[in-house]
């Protein structure tokens, strides 16, 4: 059990509405979720906390993801193949992560998001436009391929997920990075929900932390959402350097650490 004294619960509404409000944005709420719930909970199973923080974050990115919906126009007939690609993947990933080590991709992950961060900062207008390029049959397919690679690694492994998608579907799609990221919540949803389909039957999520936490994740994610729309793509892609940058510092750090 967890120790849901006064002041961790008061931490982790607050650490939730945060993420909420960055998840909104960009993706990466998890760098503020996660490491806050290790944190105030130490003693606990790491099953139990992984479960309870997609229980608290999955109702914020639903909303996020309604939000975007009612303004910002997708390609949604295209976007199912992605979507359930993205469940898919995240599903075998999973199970694929009990057979096999994450060592490779945590030592991996820095330089990937350097990578990712050092190309969107080179591309000045790399996602200040929506152009794309594709077919409708050409953009299904890469979209599905996104989809199932991106859960896949969000199934093994987990950080950056949403952050991944947005740079994915800005650099093969050549979507602007509003819409990117108001695709990337919907994809993001299908993965929290393939998650907590183990992690609820399981007995992985503590219930009494994680519902408090999902009303003040949908709290954050509303500003994020508001200021995503209020501002626009190039406000997005700041806040994407910001974030990954923030996922290099924190990634690197577990990494290396002795």
């Amino acid at each position: 059990m967890l120790d849901l004294n006064a002041t961790n619960v008061a931490l982790m509404l607050l650490a939730s509405a945060s993420a909420g409000l960055v998840d909104a944005i960009v993706g990466g709420g998890g760098l503020i979720m996660v490491p806050a719930l290790f944190g105030l909970f130490p003693q606990a199973v790491p099953a139990t906390l992984l479960g309870t923080n997609k229980a608290g974050a999955i109702a914020g990115t639903a909303w996020s993801a309604w939000q975007y919906a009612r303004r910002v126009k997708l390609p949604s007939a295209r976007l199912l193949g992605a979507f359930a690609a993205t469940m898919a993947g995240s599903m075998f990933g999973a199970w694929l992560a009990t057979r096999v080590s994450a060592t490779g991709f945590r030592a991996a992950l820095p330089f990937v998001l350097a990578a990712v961060w050092a190309y969107t900062l080179w591309r000045k207008d790399l996602g200040h436009a929506h152009t794309p390029h594709w077919s409708p049959g050409t953009e299904t397919l890469i979209a599905t391929a996104i989809g199932g690679a991106i859960g896949l690694y969000d199934g093994v492994f987990g950080p950056g997920t949403g952050s991944f998608f947005v740079f994915a579907l800005v650099r093969l799609l050549g979507w602007d990075f509003l819409h990117a990221s108001a695709a990337a919540k919907r994809l993001n949803l299908a993965t929290n929900a393939a998650a907590l389909a183990w992690f609820i039957p399981h007995g992985h999520v503590v219930w009494a932390l994680a519902l408090p936490m999902a009303l003040a994740n949908v709290a954050g994610s509303s500003v994020g959402t508001r200021l995503a729309l209020k501002h626009g793509a190039g406000f997005v892609r700041i806040a994407f350097l910001i974030v990954v940058g923030a996922l290099i510092c924190k990634t690197g750090f577990d990494a290396w650490r002795v």
